[in-house]
């Protein structure tokens, strides 16, 4: 016959070899999910895209990611407004880099305001639209996508995006998160 006290210790045993098969299997997953490796890499190389696409289009005079005429109204000082950019990447090509030295050619979507001291977000130059980027010369290339007078707007965009990222264009601009941030960093430079 099993004594009560045989019972308790087998059965403690028996959850404690549990616990420690269960936290064997946990520390393992761990291990696995931050090991780096082919699958960690587009994010960081898409967060290093967007950084490299930011940085070029507020270094770049206003005229060159310029959209339906609109200009920065010229101020008597010398110094030029800072353009504060927000962007989002559909893709990049070719598709299968992992590095950025590698990326050729960026399909995406940027908003800029032209951040003039004491101009409230609201009635800032925006400069908005779908945008390619040339990442083959130095500095990048902009393209941006406009209208003629013989072309919409959409067949332009199908022209000049590849058919999948031009379908990503017709329907998503900035993140919530990038455009929070693109308003913070504006307000900041605006003086506000």
């Amino acid at each position: 016959m099993i004594s009560r006290e045989s019972f308790a210790g087998w059965y403690r045993n028996r959850l404690v070899w549990v616990a420690v098969i269960l936290l064997a299997v946990s520390a393992g997953t761990v291990v696995l999910v931050n090991q780096a490796g082919p699958e960690a890499e587009p994010a960081d190389l898409q967060a290093q895209i967007m950084t490299r696409m930011r940085t070029t289009l507020e270094q770049a005079d206003p005229g060159q990611h310029n959209h339906a005429g609109h200009s920065v109204q010229q101020v008597a000082t010398e110094e030029k407004p800072a353009v504060i950019c927000g962007v989002r990447v559909y893709g990049y090509e070719p598709a299968e880099v992992t590095a950025l030295a590698d990326v050729q050619t960026v399909y995406g979507f940027h908003l800029c305001g032209v951040a003039e001291q004491k101009r409230p977000w609201d009635v800032a130059v925006k400069l908005a639209g779908p945008v390619i980027m040339d990442m083959s010369t130095e500095p990048p290339g902009i393209q941006v996508v406009e209208a003629t007078a013989d072309v919409m707007f959409v067949d332009r965009l199908r022209e000049m995006f590849p058919a999948k990222y031009a379908e990503l264009a017709l329907k998503e601009a900035l993140a919530d998160s990038e455009m929070a941030d693109q308003r913070r960093r504006y307000d900041a430079a605006a003086g506000l």
